[in-house]
């Protein structure tokens, strides 16, 4: 009988270890593959998984502050700020800074005083470049959040290889805004070539309409046509970004780079912009597109959203189209990467910061925020999809992103832009200067700032 009761024991001790080693194999976290499938994607570390049992919520709530242009929309972030509060008892406050020039220094200022807020969203590409990133703000390349940024967005936000930031919101083009009403009333197709858009601006002006709206009061938006045509420079030239970093080609002695300000000039001296292009503002140009009073606006897409909320009754009959090139088959379009959310490293709630940019920069974030903004464009995301309902002019510019037929606009992919642009195109839209004129100054303007940042080659 005992040695019976022994060999139950010992059976039983032997089924309560396996029992307990079984239960410890099932709570090991388990870490999902990155996704490779992209070339030069960069490797983080594994992702730290929450233990079971350990709420990711903070007992009390943490408070943090984040700093952003006044001129962006909030609704997104807003909304998933209430969903952090939520999930991680994370509290965001705003602080809004001016745009242009005053909101660069103030910037500059606070990350050189280390008096930046815990979350600052900011550009991207190369006035990024120009913050020190390595110097002033928190390395997030082995973040496991980083595993959702898309591959194409992170040179945008990197320095020697680490990452510094993550997409502040979904992706813009530089396009033609085109108003559907007129190209319905005077039977035009939408061009796939700069000559068919030539032909459909003369046949506009014909009828006695505008065919091309001008608004160089506000200068940065005489870039557009210029910066829009940078995919298809990539198209004959694909190492263009590259080759001008380091002053190995320039715009005035390229031809295909002086192509983009010679349709610029075009645009002015065939007659087909407004006259009072220089006293027009931004506001303006917007309501013009939407009530048909000007057939198209090359514009940057963040317009969109603005204009759908002063002309909601009007917003779809504004249609897109990618700047065209010389060829229809690979008719393309120029795409503005979203800005950048850093954090920091003088920020005392870098771990709150952190988690809040992993909520922000998932598939769930971007639900939360298109579910309260609607999205100007594709997700920086992987994984992010876009609501049924956005804009008729943000679904026409899905078939180029579908067919791959983007590129990047040059200052995200080089950290050489002069500052002096938006006056040089104003100057050379409205006739004051040439093409190559142009394109000689933005050299030298260029040049002053790749010395500066110390750029070799220079």
């Amino acid at each position: 009988m005992e040695k019976s009761m022994k060999k139950i024991i010992v059976i039983v001790t032997t089924l309560i270890m396996m029992i307990s080693l079984l239960t410890g194999c099932g709570t090991q976290p388990s870490v999902s593959k990155p996704d490779t499938s992209t070339p030069g994607t960069t490797t983080p570390a594994p992702s730290k998984v929450t233990p079971e049992g350990e709420s990711e919520r903070y007992a009390e709530t943490v408070t943090i502050s984040c700093l952003v242009d006044n001129q962006s929309q909030l609704d997104g972030i807003e909304a998933v700020n209430e969903a952090a509060l939520e999930k991680f008892n994370i509290k965001v406050e705003f602080e809004l800074r001016p745009g242009g020039a005053d909101g660069d220094n103030l910037v500059k200022t606070r990350l050189a005083t280390g008096e930046m807020n815990d979350l600052c969203f900011y550009n991207s590409g190369s006035l990024f470049q120009a913050l020190n990133p390595e110097q002033n703000f928190v390395d997030m390349t082995d973040e496991p959040f980083m595993y959702n940024v898309l591959d194409s967005f992170k040179p945008c936000v990197s320095v020697n290889g680490r990452i510094y930031g993550i997409p502040s919101g979904s992706t813009n083009t530089g396009a033609w805004l085109y108003n559907k009403k007129v190209y319905s009333e005077l039977g035009l197709s939408v061009p796939k070539t700069w000559d068919e858009l030539l032909d459909n601006c003369e046949k506009i002006e014909a009828a006695g309409k505008l065919p091309v709206i001008g608004s160089y009061q506000d200068s940065w938006t005489a870039q557009v046509i210029v910066l829009a045509d940078y995919y298809n420079i990539t198209l004959e030239y694909p190492n263009f970004a590259d080759d001008f970093t380091s002053n190995k080609v320039k715009f005035a002695t390229e031809p295909i780079a002086l192509r983009s300000w010679e349709k610029l000039q075009e645009i002015y001296d065939k007659g087909y912009i407004n006259e009072d292009l220089y006293t027009t503002t931004y506001e303006t140009a917007l309501r013009m597109i939407a009530e048909g009073s000007g057939a198209h606006y090359p514009i940057i897409t963040f317009a969109l959203p603005q204009i759908a909320a002063s002309y909601p009754e009007l917003i779809n009959d504004i249609g897109l189209f990618g700047q065209p090139g010389d060829d229809a088959s690979k008719a393309g379009i120029t795409v503005w990467m979203p800005g950048g959310v850093y954090v920091p490293k003088t920020s005392e709630n870098i771990e709150a910061a952190l988690k809040w940019c992993s909520l922000y920069a998932s598939p769930e974030g971007c639900a939360i925020s298109a579910a309260a903004q609607l999205p100007e464009g594709p997700y920086a995301i992987k994984g992010a999809t876009l609501p049924d309902n956005v804009l008729p002019a943000v679904k026409d510019m899905l078939p180029y992103f579908d067919s791959g037929l983007t590129a990047p606009a040059l200052e995200f992919l080089s950290p050489v832009k002069g500052a002096n642009m938006p006056q040089i195109c104003a100057e050379v839209g409205g006739g004051i200067t040439n093409a190559l004129e142009g394109a000689e100054a933005y050299d030298k303007d260029c040049e002053k700032q790749a010395l500066q940042l110390g750029l070799e080659g220079w």
